[in-house]
């Protein structure tokens, strides 16, 4: 029996041997695992690469001064940082809106003090849907934020506004890092040349950081004094170009309606406000006939929730266009020393130093009155600021020439 045994087993590590001796010996099965090998590599090395630099810092890689600290491409994937940021700080206190509230809203100031972490979750150009969607995905990594301050913008219900090329549902309301996000941020060409930019930045600008921190807060820090007048016309073009044919949504309004349910649902303490653009952002408004669908909307607003309405013709919002301007970078988008300003009104802290006429807060019994304080206050300053009433209307006027409205 022993003989048997001790038979078998040298049978079978011979035969072993030479199964084994057999594999290596075919040619293809070396170029396969060759081939295997060497396209593996690359692919490896890509995602490494981009994962080191993180040029859309969703990895939470250091940032090193002069290789990956200038981030370009950051703040045109927002949704896709800001979803993964909420995920890993879990904020009590948020800020939801659009980049109007990403660039000037500080989740750091005073005001906040003893309502920490927080987050300024707005991103760019978003219709209230998004505004919503990202507000249920940070509820469903924090169910006990206690705090939420919304930027709400007109062009937000304009039926027009479809959802942002870079906005997924597959990212939002997880606890982790969506699998497709993943995949396009580390082994795609796209995510490469991010990369390559995010180098190239960094090496340009090695005594700059662009990275403002984990608290989703993206200011305009770097404002060429001498591009004012650029800025202010870009800005109320691509107003035009988006909004002339505005169309209130009443589907948009029930997101805005949805976003006031679940705050009280989950006992959130909700501070609405209209944003404080510049003057010339409300005569974009009447240049295409929709000033009296801007006074509906925030008719419709209050019935909802009170509302701190900081637009209009107040001592902030009438900077006059120079290229010393303190309050606006261009005509929709104010600085953080305004935003300041609004933080300290709604949250009743420091109000000294808020001007009187800078944010009064909206209910069914005062906004008539309001809205007719803003129609006169506009006529005074249009009788003293012609030229400005003249840009706007130029503007408008050389763009249905060319045929773009």
């Amino acid at each position: 029996m022993k003989l048997f045994t001790q038979l078998k087993s040298e049978r079978s590590e011979n035969f072993s041997k030479s199964q084994r001796h057999h594999f290596w010996r075919k040619p293809y099965r070396w170029f396969n695992l060759v081939f295997f090998i060497a396209a593996l590599t690359p692919l490896i090395s890509v995602g490494l690469f981009n994962m080191i630099i993180d040029p859309y810092d969703i990895f939470n890689t250091p940032d090193f001064l002069g290789i990956n600290d200038s981030k370009p491409y950051k703040d045109k994937n927002d949704r896709l940082f800001k979803a993964t940021d909420v995920i890993r700080i879990k904020p009590v206190t948020v800020f939801i809106g659009s980049s109007r509230t990403k660039q000037a809203l500080n989740p750091s100031h005073s005001a906040l003090k003893d309502k920490q972490p927080a987050y300024n979750l707005a991103i760019n150009g978003p219709n209230a849907y998004e505004v919503r969607r990202y507000l249920e995905h940070a509820i469903a990594n924090q169910q006990n934020i206690k705090t939420v301050v919304f930027g709400v913008d007109f062009f937000m219900f304009n039926s027009s506004l479809m959802n942002q090329p870079t906005f997924s549902e597959k990212r939002l309301e997880k606890n982790f890092f969506a699998l497709e996000d993943f995949l396009n941020s580390t082994f795609s060409l796209d995510a490469l040349f991010a990369s390559r930019e995010t180098v190239v930045a960094s090496l340009a600008d090695a005594n700059e950081n662009d990275d403002y921190g984990d608290n989703g807060f993206m200011p305009n820090r770097k404002i060429p004094p001498d591009e004012t007048e650029w800025r202010f016309n870009g800005g109320i073009k691509l107003y035009f170009d988006f909004h002339s044919d505005y169309q209130f949504s009443e589907q948009y309004f029930s997101d805005f309606k949805k976003i006031v349910e679940l705050c009280q649902e989950y006992n959130i303490d909700l501070k609405v406000f209209i944003s404080p653009s510049h003057t010339t952002q409300w005569e974009a408004i009447r240049a295409t006939g929709r000033w009296q669908t801007f006074e509906q909307w925030k008719r419709h607003l209050v019935k909802i929730v009170p509302v701190w309405d900081f637009s209009g013709y107040n001592s902030i919002t009438t900077e006059v266009i120079t290229d010393t301007m303190k309050n606006y970078a261009d005509n929709s988008h104010y600085t953080e020393k305004v935003g300041d300003l609004v933080l300290n009104r709604i949250f009743s802290h420091h109000e000294h130093t808020v001007p009187n006429d800078f944010g009064i807060l909206l209910t069914p019994k005062t906004i008539e009155y309001h809205l007719d304080k803003i129609n006169a206050d506009r006529e005074l300053w249009a009788e003293e600021n012609p030229d400005e009433v003249r840009l706007v209307l130029d503007i408008n006027r050389k763009m249905k020439q060319k045929g773009i409205q």
